[in-house]
């Protein structure tokens, strides 16, 4: 789907992800704008699972994918989109910021993704990909995506860290306290830090204006700019989950007809639900 950052061996990636917490520090609003979300490597590792099962069926054929209409490769457990050479889309391309920050933790890279930080995708259309889906080159690949999958959730969760800032960067001045507050709201719940992984990676922080129909968002922030309730718990994922199925409404209403996004809608709600679940 569409979406939008020193060498160490497995067990220092372990102790890292043991005492995982971020905190966004946003300068642009009062010095209270302060959110902490503290996760363990369980927790990320569990929420990275649940995004694996979202996007690709938690299967390892799933971490290899070009979907139909799309001029881009889905890859790993979030689908992280990758270009072919001389192809950019409105979405942003993450694949290759995935692949030099796990080269930064100290994964050791399939031949095929060395230099993948600046190279372009390989193939250059969804039929060239499927040819090649058999090949040694596209095995390695799927199975060192399968083998990473606590530095993809790792990944993810560097990615809302950065998000706060960015949304309230964009946000009209008198929007971004209420912006701050139902982000908190939602981060207080652990169904609701699955959630906001998962959405800001299913469909990014809702700041690129090359990410709007009809100069209407469908990302992370639009969601939060339509909460309004102040309850926390179960109750602030449920809306959040109400808000996120009203903006991605919008989205397919508001897309070129020639997309046929409607075709997307009843997976994306089903997502949706699972924020929900417990």
């Amino acid at each position: 789907m569409d979406k939008p950052h020193p060498s160490r061996k497995q067990e220092g990636r372990t102790r890292f992800l043991a005492s995982l917490a971020f905190a966004c520090v946003v300068t642009a609003v009062p010095a209270q704008a302060l959110a902490v979300i503290a996760l363990s490597h369980a927790e990320a590792l569990r929420i990275g699972k649940k995004i694996w099962l979202n996007e690709c069926n938690g299967t390892v054929a799933g971490l290899t994918t070009w979907n139909e209409g799309e001029d881009f490769a889905s890859l790993g457990i979030g689908h992280f989109i990758w270009y072919p050479k001389g192809k950019r889309g409105p979405f942003e391309e993450s694949f290759p910021k995935l692949v030099s920050f796990m080269s930064s933790r100290g994964a050791k890279l399939p031949k095929l993704l060395l230099g993948a930080g600046e190279l372009p995708c390989p193939w250059n259309s969804r039929a060239e990909f499927f040819q090649a889906r058999q090949t040694t080159e596209m095995k390695q690949l799927r199975q060192f995506l399968a083998d990473t999958v606590d530095l993809q959730a790792e990944f993810m969760v560097n990615r809302l860290e950065t998000a706060l800032p960015k949304m309230l960067d964009e946000a009209a001045l008198t929007d971004r306290e209420d912006v701050r507050r139902q982000f908190e709201r939602v981060a207080g719940a652990p169904q609701g830090r699955y959630a906001l992984v998962d959405y800001v990676n299913f469909k990014g922080e809702g700041v690129l204006h090359t990410e709007r129909y009809r100069g209407q968002g469908w990302g992370l922030l639009q969601v939060l700019e339509g909460m309004t309730q102040s309850d926390r718990g179960p109750g602030a994922v449920e809306e959040f989950s109400r808000s996120a199925r009203a903006v991605l409404t919008r989205r397919v209403q508001n897309a070129p007809a020639e997309r046929n996004e409607s075709r997307w809608l009843s997976g994306w709600i089903h997502r949706l639900n699972s924020y929900t679940r417990r």
